[in-house]
């Protein structure tokens, strides 16, 4: 089943480019065997030349960050951008989610709207719709949700799935925190569910874990891609050893948003290093997970800097233990295994 993903504002599109990169490179890569008819079929679809070209659609209101994308996308040499798959114009929409709902969305509305449809018609089977972008911006936030609601009247039964990147808290805009609210706001009435990441954890996690000295967004944007394409690859199930014709969008969310009013998702994943560091390291399935759990239980978002001293205890002792430390409330949670010897794992606790 194909997923068509709309990358939106500057942000979507540089973090949706990372993402196929990802993508492309696990399914040509040692795994191909297991990833590549899958991986191509469910994000890519074959051009008449036999190139490979991804189900995206890009939208920006400045041309500068997509044009980047669709040359480095060729310049791969294993996949590209549709040619009639971007829409962006002269002008931004100026970091104000009112200029980019009010306004520019509604300007060009149809043009995105048949982009989108096109890719869903080149879909024999569509699993949903996956959309990237920014809440702190004008494009990704105000356009991207003004998007999302067309879509929703478009396509009321099928799974919209919104990746939001959430924004320093430092500051990035001076209006970020309106645009944020006004977004989250109006996503939480349109979409199934919102996949969270926030730049100040991931920056972290680019700064302490990946020992990257000079950072700059890519790097940024190549964490949240890779933990992305952990997540949306295909993954087998002790129920379903065939994973072919199952739909990625509507398993994460008949699994972990068991309410439509709780429908905010995060990701964590481990173990997260640089490539240089990992060829010096060996791991084991009971380390993983013991640290993993913790994680959960502690609602640590990064394997460095765990608390150890948060435990599961029963009763009025666990609000007790937990009243003034981070203590997990999710109401679900969804494990998936990558790697060597994946049945050996016990993830009973």
């Amino acid at each position: 089943m194909s997923v068509v993903s709309l990358q939106l504002g500057q942000c979507g599109n540089q973090i949706g480019h990372e993402l196929f990169s990802v993508i492309s490179d696990d399914s040509n890569g040692p795994n191909r065997k297991k990833y590549k008819q899958c991986s191509d079929e469910r994000f890519f679809y074959e051009s008449s030349t036999g190139e490979l070209v991804a189900r995206s659609v890009l939208v920006d209101m400045e041309p500068k960050v997509i044009s980047q994308a669709i040359a480095k996308a060729s310049k791969s040499g294993r996949w590209r951008y549709g040619d009639k798959a971007h829409f962006s114009q002269k002008q931004g929409s100026g970091n104000n989610w009112a200029n980019g709902f009010c306004v520019n969305g509604p300007r060009h509305e149809e043009a995105v709207e048949d982009m989108v449809r096109m890719e869903i018609e080149r879909c024999d089977r569509l699993a949903g719709i996956f959309t990237m972008m920014s809440v702190a911006g004008g494009t990704g936030s105000g356009v991207g949700t003004y998007i999302t609601q067309r879509l929703r009247d478009l396509y009321p039964q099928s799974f919209i799935l919104n990746q939001i990147t959430w924004p320093y808290g430092a500051g990035e805009v001076i209006v970020q925190n309106y645009n944020s609210v006004l977004t989250l706001s109006h996503l939480y009435q349109l979409s199934d569910a919102i996949l969270v990441h926030e730049n100040d954890t991931v920056h972290k996690i680019c700064s302490h874990l990946m020992n990257i000295k000079h950072m700059s967004i890519s790097d940024i944007n190549k964490v949240i891609a890779h933990q992305l394409g952990s997540v949306l690859q295909p993954a087998y199930t002790a129920d379903s050893p065939c994973h072919y014709n199952r739909n990625p969008i509507g398993e994460l969310l008949s699994s972990l948003v068991c309410h439509p009013e709780y429908k905010l998702l995060s990701l964590s994943n481990i173990p997260q290093m640089s490539s240089t560091s990992l060829a010096y390291s060996v791991f084991n399935w009971p380390g993983l997970l013991k640290h993993l759990r913790q994680m959960l239980i502690a609602s640590a978002r990064m394997e460095e800097g765990i608390d150890w001293t948060v435990n599961v205890t029963s009763g009025a002792e666990s609000v007790t233990n937990s009243k003034h430390k981070s203590f997990n409330s999710s109401l679900a949670n969804l494990l998936i295994l990558r790697g060597k010897d994946v049945s050996t794992a016990v993830t009973g606790k």
